[in-house]
């Protein structure tokens, strides 16, 4: 479960870095998971630059969810 969140954070941050248009029903909906589904961490940080931002924020976010993902599983399996 983890890692279709992760590939929903990675494909946020692929269609920001590469303006892939808002109006794509695709587009749109990953747009709108990635919003619910960050939980807080869309702002920890703040540069200039809006598109480091994305990449630091929603980077961040993936990685806290693997993390605690493996970290349950692990938990899981013992």
């Amino acid at each position: 479960m983890t890692g279709v969140v992760v590939t929903v954070f990675v494909l946020h941050i692929l269609f920001v870095v590469f303006d892939a248009n808002q109006g794509n029903e695709f587009v749109s909906f990953v747009y709108g998971l990635a919003q619910v589904l960050v939980l807080g961490l869309g702002d920890v940080f703040t540069p200039d630059d809006a598109l480091l931002g994305v990449i630091l924020n929603y980077g961040l976010a993936a990685l806290v969810y693997l993390v605690i993902g493996r970290l349950i599983v692990k938990a899981i399996r013992r």
